[in-house]
């Protein structure tokens, strides 16, 4: 990393943010305050939604690992995010705006923005903000945020932050306060204690206490409750259920293949429906296939990533597998079964569009036809078929709710 001439022996800027009453000891980071009951990796238990105690001066704690517990005064007012995931709960706690950095944020600005159109009176531009994927320690003190919702276990994991880096940055700009690890299980650096994995809402809602926004959090969850519900009431049988395979290419010279129920956040919007994996243990997540391998593994359906992205032509794709002779003969390709996906970095309102689409994708029977998709926002969903409120949700994001 970059030489910093920033005063790391300069006061904490921020009096109203502070680690456990400390400044950042030792263990904090590795995450022993706090989360040092619960074992390595393991499920979260009834505990884990209740860190939120308050003070009688008002300051609360709210406990995540990998840092343990965090002390706040006040809620943040502005946001820095590395991935996707956190970005999207900041939306959906109202503040969308306030985030100062993100991985790709052109991009995913698109991306998102074409399930935005769909809640009526929320709007969203993440363009021009600072891409986050390699952060600087340097950029961090000029952004000046007053949280960082990213996982630093998983910037010790990408880059060469040591855990000076993260204790100064705490200390004089802003706390950590982000998971990422549990997008697939992964196993933290060494030397970061006990790693906690979570499931997307169990880690949103101790975002929603770190800003004092349970309500919204609470409400949305009720959404997501509900449809689940319905989801898991209509399932057909396993031996009627399709088989399937989750796909990202920038061109189809790089195909890039995920498996469908492994653990982590990165499969919420495929786990709970239950298709068949086509590869079935073939190929591991992540890999680069060809069509060849996927005419071997020849699934009914193919879920294509980043289809919604503004300039991804989902027609050219579906083109270029119908052209290719072995793609030609591919089931999904010869049912005109090539669908749309968003991202895996799914927050909690990426999740709710991408839960409903997942359905009609896999099993329009049960859950209604999916439109015909090729270009622009999310289609438009006849209200009798719709598996959220999206009103609902856009008032929950506005704020126009009742509690």
């Amino acid at each position: 990393m970059a030489d910093d001439t920033t005063d790391i022996e300069s006061p904490t800027r921020r009096e109203y943010v502070k680690y456990g009453g400390t400044v950042l000891s030792a263990g904090l980071l590795a995450g022993c305050t706090g989360d040092a009951e619960r074992g390595t990796g393991s499920a979260p238990t009834e505990a884990v939604t209740e860190t939120d105690t308050t003070t009688a001066d008002g300051s609360y704690s709210v406990s995540m690992s990998p840092m343990g517990a965090v002390t706040f005064d006040s809620p943040p007012e502005t946001v820095f995010t590395r991935l996707t995931h956190h970005a999207d709960m900041a939306l959906a706690l109202g503040r969308g705006d306030t985030v100062t950095a993100m991985h790709a944020p052109d991009y995913y600005s698109g991306l998102w923005n074409q399930f935005v159109e769909r809640l009526p009176g929320v709007s969203l531009d993440w363009t021009g903000l600072y891409s986050s994927w390699k952060p600087s320690k340097e950029k961090l003190y000029e952004l000046d945020s007053d949280i960082h919702l990213a996982d630093p276990a998983w910037i010790a994991k990408q880059d060469n932050w040591d855990r000076e880096d993260f204790e100064e940055i705490a200390t004089n700009v802003s706390p950590w306060f982000g998971n990422s690890l549990s997008d697939r299980h992964a196993e933290p650096p060494s030397g970061w204690g006990d790693y906690e994995y979570y499931t997307l809402w169990e880690q949103f809602e101790l975002v929603a206490e770190a800003f004092q926004e349970q309500a919204r959090y609470e409400a949305l969850a009720a959404v997501h409750d509900e449809m689940r519900s319905t989801i898991d009431a209509n399932l057909p049988p396993e031996s009627e259920r399709p088989s399937a395979v989750l796909l990202a290419a920038a061109d189809l010279d790089e195909i890039y293949a995920y498996t469908l129920d492994n653990p982590g956040f990165l499969t919420a919007h495929t786990r709970p429906f239950g298709a068949r994996d086509a590869f079935e243990g073939s190929v591991e997540t992540n890999s680069v296939v060809d069509f060849e391998t996927l005419l071997a593994a020849d699934p009914d359906v193919i879920l294509h990533l980043g289809g919604f992205e503004p300039n991804t032509s989902l027609p050219e794709r579906r083109e270029a597998f119908k052209s290719d002779p072995v793609g030609s003969e591919i089931t999904a390709v010869q049912n005109d079964r090539i669908y749309p996906q968003g991202a895996r970095y799914q927050g909690p309102i990426l999740h709710l569009f991408q839960l409903e689409m997942t359905a009609k994708q896999l099993y329009p029977e049960q859950f209604g036809e999916w439109p015909t998709y090729t270009e622009g926002p999310y289609p438009e969903i006849p209200a009798e078929e719709q598996l959220f409120d999206r009103k609902r949700v856009a008032d929950i994001i506005n704020g126009g709710f009742e509690a």
